[in-house]
Parts: C-alpha cells; structure tokens; sequence
C-alpha cells in the first residue's frame, strides 16, 4: 500500500501571523506531497512496499539514497505539520515539563539550546527534540535525515521539529532565520508533543 499525504489538520492561514498562507500552502501541497510520491516510486516493487515508514528509516543506511531522501522528508513532514497548532500552547505542562527541567535546567535553557541547534544547523536540515528512554537530548540533521535513523549521530523517538529548509520559511523571513525560529515557538503544539513523550 503506498504512502498518502495527509491532509493538514488545520487551514493554510491558520498559523499567521506567524506562518503565512502561501508558504504552508507551497510547503505541503508541492514538497511534502513531492517527497511522498518520489517515495511511493523509490520503493514501488522492492521488498520495501508493506513496511511502515518508521521501519524503513530504522535501517537506512542499507537503502538508496532516493529512499533516504524522501522517506525522510515523508515522515520529517508528517511530524511537522502535527507538532504545530493554531494559537499554539505557550509552554509544556505535567511530565514533559518535569523531563524538560531535568534535561536542561529549565524550560528557558531548553528553548535557547533548540533555537542554536536550529540556527547552527549550516544549510538545509532540522533541528530536533529527541525522546532517548525518560530523558530528552537536542539534535540537529542534516537534509531530511532524522533521529530514527541509524546513521543519526544523535538516535532516539523525535518528538518535536523544525524545519530550517529555505522553502520553509523564505517567503516571509527571507534570510532571517532566527525570527522564523523565534516565530515558530508560538505555534508550538505542546499537546501533542507531550502526546509523543508519552508514547
């Protein structure tokens, strides 16, 4: 069975001021839906047909580069688009802020150490936050690679991403990285990322 593109769980405008329309609209109705089709065609016929996305990234180092590349810009999306809503929450609760605190300090330290990891990442990637047993660590990759992946230099269940691709934020920001971050956490879903840790 071939992989399908979700539908959004919200409208193209609904993350503005923050995320314009056109941007939401091009990102998932142009790349998102390229990255899955360019994967239903990567692995059509081969053994890999059947198998869910995460068990396909689990091993990627043994497959091509075509599934590398849109598998991960497959699941990369899936996960983006849920890990943001409108309005947004303005700070994790319960035991996702607990396991926060006890990763970084304080909710603050996390935000700072998100936002270097998503300004420092050189070029097109992610930056992430990895669920690694009870504990949380900040990762950043490359392209569409991710912490599932088994070439990750960082291995664990993401639960939070931005992207930091150019298409992702441009229109807007043009080259102003930083202020698409900073924009990005208001529209953060805490809900469903505690959803995640949780597991």
């Amino acid at each position: 069975m071939a992989f399908e593109l979700k539908k959004l769980p919200y409208a193209f405008d609904a993350l503005e001021p923050y995320i314009d329309a056109l941007t939401m609209e091009i990102h998932h109705d142009k790349h998102h839906a390229a990255y899955t089709n360019n994967l239903n065609a990567a692995i059509q016929g081969s053994s890999l047909e059947g198998k869910s996305i995460e068990e396909i990234l689990t091993n990627i180092s043994s497959k091509s580069i075509a599934v590398r590349n849109n598998g991960g810009g497959f699941y990369n999306h899936n996960l983006f688009w849920e890990v943001m809503a409108p309005g947004g929450d303005k700070q994790p609760d319960g035991d996702l802020l607990k396991a926060i605190n006890n990763s970084f300090g304080s909710y603050q330290n996390f935000k700072e150490a998100f936002t270097k990891a998503a300004l420092t990442r050189f070029g097109s990637g992610w930056a992430w936050l990895v669920k690694q047993g009870e504990g949380l660590v900040i990762s950043s990759t490359p392209n569409q690679d991710n912490p599932l992946m088994d070439l990750a230099e960082v291995k664990g269940t993401p639960i939070l991403g931005v992207d930091v691709w150019e298409h992702a934020y441009y229109l807007k920001y043009q080259n102003r990285r930083p202020d698409y971050v900073d924009a990005f956490f208001n529209v953060v879903n805490w809900n469903e990322i505690a959803r995640r840790f949780k597991g």
